[in-house]
């Protein structure tokens, strides 16, 4: 138990010097992993299911050669796509926002060492460290999480484009 509130105080302390934009950093991540997680999921257990749905659909039909079933066949795939993106687009803003957000935090932090620096001179180099590290705290966590974010859009990315062409081609056509 010691050791979760250890664990505890260090992401505190973390929290604490990058400033108030490394918390909102950390809300981003979180509903960013959140959305990911979410995705990763409707592929595992959901999609599958209603695949077997549309496939089920499409076999009923008697008629697979009027323009009519053409239009029906479109439509599914369509819905099928549309279902399978739903999450893709506040991924890729989540993704673009935390770099974005990480140059705040650099900003925001310059201000607070000049704004030490305006007060105490330069002689106060622990004071200037606190602001070095509010400026360099939120920089490192805006990338990383918008790296990793950005690996993982990309593969849902691909998912959604491979799981379509697979659909098109389970409901054939002739």
């Amino acid at each position: 138990m010691d050791a979760l509130f250890t664990a505890f105080e260090s992401i505190e302390t973390f929290l604490e010097s990058g400033g108030t934009v490394l918390k909102v950093i950390l809300f981003v991540s979180i509903v960013l992993w959140c959305a990911i997680a979410e995705r990763l999921y409707y592929f595992k257990f959901d999609y599958p299911v209603l695949r077997e749905q549309w496939f089920k659909q499409w076999q009923e039909r008697t008629h697979k050669h009027s323009p009519h079933s053409l239009a029906i066949r479109n439509l599914i795939i369509s819905e099928a796509k549309l279902s399978m993106s739903k999450r893709v687009p506040l991924i890729k803003m989540l993704v673009g926002l935390c770099p974005l957000l990480g140059l705040l935090g650099t900003v925001t932090g310059m201000i607070h060492v000049f704004d030490i620096m305006a007060v105490t001179g330069t002689g106060n180099a622990r004071a200037m460290a606190s602001g070095i590290s509010m400026a360099t705290m939120p920089t490192m966590a805006g990338m990383l999480i918008a790296i990793a974010g950005l690996y993982f859009h990309k593969v849902i990315e691909e998912r959604v484009s491979d799981e379509t062409h697979h659909l098109a081609d389970l409901l054939n056509y002739q």
